[in-house]
């Protein structure tokens, strides 16, 4: 990523930049955010659409870069947004149709897009408490399954989304579209599988995990006595023997018609509401 791209902020605070051409650095910069490396080297994402954007002010984040279609100029959301973004000291793009389609990677593309720095959740400063539950989430691989998961997560209560091992970039362009904004609620950490395994010994959760060969039936398991993480695996192997080997429960979701597995997505929301079932009967709201 060159200089422009991490300085422009701070050098033009209190202005909007008007780009036209598909060749500007900056925008050949906020593109390559489309690949990992990239990410990974600014510490920072991309997040489409005016509501994801304003979503994201309200729960705290700072956006590092706005940009907006000439479509979009004089909207008072919109206005109102990048005031907000000069104010941070964010950078404000006016960009043409032909960048903003460009830059989001769409042909009808949002008149809005955001780029933002990752936030990650450290796991030694995870510490469950009282009702929390954890999605802890082994070798996940399809962007639009953990996408759906953290939304899904978001819709559950659920205190946050752990990632074992390597698993797809919760950041990637997929992925962040697949949260409908749950991105930025719902806390993400990564770890691998050893210290995954490490800091469960410790954090005084009980860890349920979803098996083919689970014994347990998961709508009879106690998940009100202590907070849960839900270990679910990898798409297409399910849990290697040592993270199965750590659970306290192993659970199987009954099925009966000729499918032999559920979707990582379904299953994980089947189990998130089969707790919250029974922490509402267990507090009475239900």
């Amino acid at each position: 990523m060159n200089d422009d791209f991490r300085n422009e902020g701070a050098r033009r605070v209190g202005q909007v930049k008007e780009i036209t051409s598909l060749a500007n650095p900056i925008v050949k910069d906020i593109k390559a955010l489309a690949l990992k490396k990239a990410r990974d080297e600014t510490k920072t994402f991309m997040a489409e659409g005016l509501k994801l954007v304003i979503d994201a002010l309200e729960l705290g984040w700072t956006i590092r870069t706005l940009v907006y279609s000439k479509a979009a100029k004089g909207k008072p959301l919109v206005e109102k947004v990048a005031a907000r973004t000069v104010a941070s000291g964010g950078l404000v793009l006016e960009v043409s149709e032909k960048v903003m389609s460009s830059i989001t990677r769409r042909d009808n593309p949002q008149m809005v897009a955001g780029i933002f720095d990752q936030r990650w959740k450290a796991l030694k400063d995870v510490k469950p408490v009282g009702s929390e539950t954890w999605v802890a989430l082994d070798r996940v691989r399809d962007p639009g399954n953990l996408g759906t998961i953290i939304r899904t997560a978001d819709a559950a209560g659920a205190s946050g989304v752990m990632l074992v091992g390597d698993c797809t970039d919760p950041f990637s362009l997929e992925t962040v579209r697949a949260t409908m904004g749950s991105l930025f609620a719902v806390p993400l950490v990564r770890a691998s599988a050893a210290d995954f395994l490490k800091w469960k010994g410790t954090c005084g959760a009980r860890l349920v995990a979803t098996h083919l060969a689970g014994s347990v039936d998961y709508r009879t398991i106690d998940y009100r006595s202590k907070p849960v993480i839900l270990m679910m695996g990898n798409e297409q192997s399910g849990l290697p023997e040592d993270l199965a080997g750590a659970a306290d429960a192993l659970a199987r979701i009954p099925q009966t018609g000729r499918a032999d597995s559920l979707n990582l997505a379904v299953a994980t929301g089947v189990m998130l509401f089969e707790v919250r079932r029974h922490l509402l009967t267990l507090d009475g709201s239900r």
